[in-house]
């Protein structure tokens, strides 16, 4: 099977190129693919593959406000394009989206029925593209996730642990919830799905939620690392974007169709025995020759 992934030198892609290495993988990557640029369509039609795994996106929360025009070109009208080339090519597509579609005001983890409603420009973008994937018609599949970490690229965890090792203290909000997904584990969740005839949206992540400040102590203690951590409030914060107080996804659908994630704090551990704890940018994944 010819599997094309975009960005698939990023934290998820990189992950499914190598749980996908058995297929022939197609690498979709800046800077000759650009989400952002009104050709996504023809060369992806250009590519022929017979799956599309669209995990490329600006991710950037607080850019996005600062750079709204970029962010929908690339997650919204770039998806769009990869949409409109699946339909083209009747073959099935699986979108990447997030938690932050969600406002955060539910006091319950959110199902896949529930209306997004996002409060960033970020999540505005992520659901728009959502939209964009279910109006195109083709046999697609939109997986939620949240708090996504892993070894290639930026992510929370790693940004802890490398503070952890260089900090007096360190001090993490601790009124926002949601559910931290280690990318390998997404990944495979995701090779499992497409062996599965289902279709429309699922939620995938880690078992169990937790806080940005839970999440950053259980990361100190992984590393054995004598920095205090202390917790905050998201005005403390002062971020720029928007952040939903609680972003818990619910696993029910994905656990009936028998896959079933582990405890995020399992995850966590097992990540960081590993090597890609400590990496920095520019770290990147090595990506298959399409």
């Amino acid at each position: 099977m010819r599997i094309l992934i975009t960005g698939a030198d990023g934290q998820l892609g990189s992950e499914l190129c190598r749980v996908l290495g058995y297929e022939t993988i197609i690498p979709m990557t800046l800077p000759e693919f650009d989400l952002a640029k009104p050709d996504v369509e023809a060369k992806v039609v250009a590519a022929s593959p017979d799956l599309i795994i669209h995990a490329g996106a600006y991710t950037d929360v607080d850019g996005a406000e600062r750079e709204p025009d970029e962010v929908v070109a690339v997650n919204a009208e770039g998806t769009r394009q990869i949409a409109a080339a699946a339909s083209r090519l009747g073959v099935r597509l699986i979108y990447i989206s997030t938690d932050y579609v969600f406002d955060g005001q539910q006091c319950m983890p959110y199902h896949e029925q529930d209306d997004p409603h996002p409060i960033n420009q970020y999540g505005f973008s992520k659901w728009k593209g959502e939209q964009a994937v279910l109006a195109s018609g083709t046999n697609s599949l939109i997986v939620r996730t949240a708090w996504l970490f892993g070894a290639v690229g930026k992510n929370f965890v790693k940004s802890i642990a490398q503070a952890a090792q260089s900090e007096t203290v360190l001090r993490v909000v601790d009124d926002q919830r949601g559910c931290p997904t280690y990318a390998e584990d997404l990944a495979y969740a995701i090779v499992a799905l497409m062996t599965k005839d289902v279709v429309g949206i699922i939620h995938v992540t880690n078992r169990g939620h937790c806080s940005w400040y839970e999440l950053a102590r259980a990361v100190v203690r992984e590393i054995g690392a004598d920095c205090p951590v202390l917790p905050i409030t998201t005005p403390q914060a002062g971020r720029l974007a928007k952040r939903p107080q609680y972003s818990v996804l619910s696993d029910s659908r994905c656990a009936s169709l028998g896959i079933v994630l582990p405890e995020w704090s399992q995850a966590l551990a097992r990540f960081a025995t590993g090597p890609g704890l400590f990496s920095t940018e520019p770290q990147r994944a090595s990506l298959p020759q399409s």
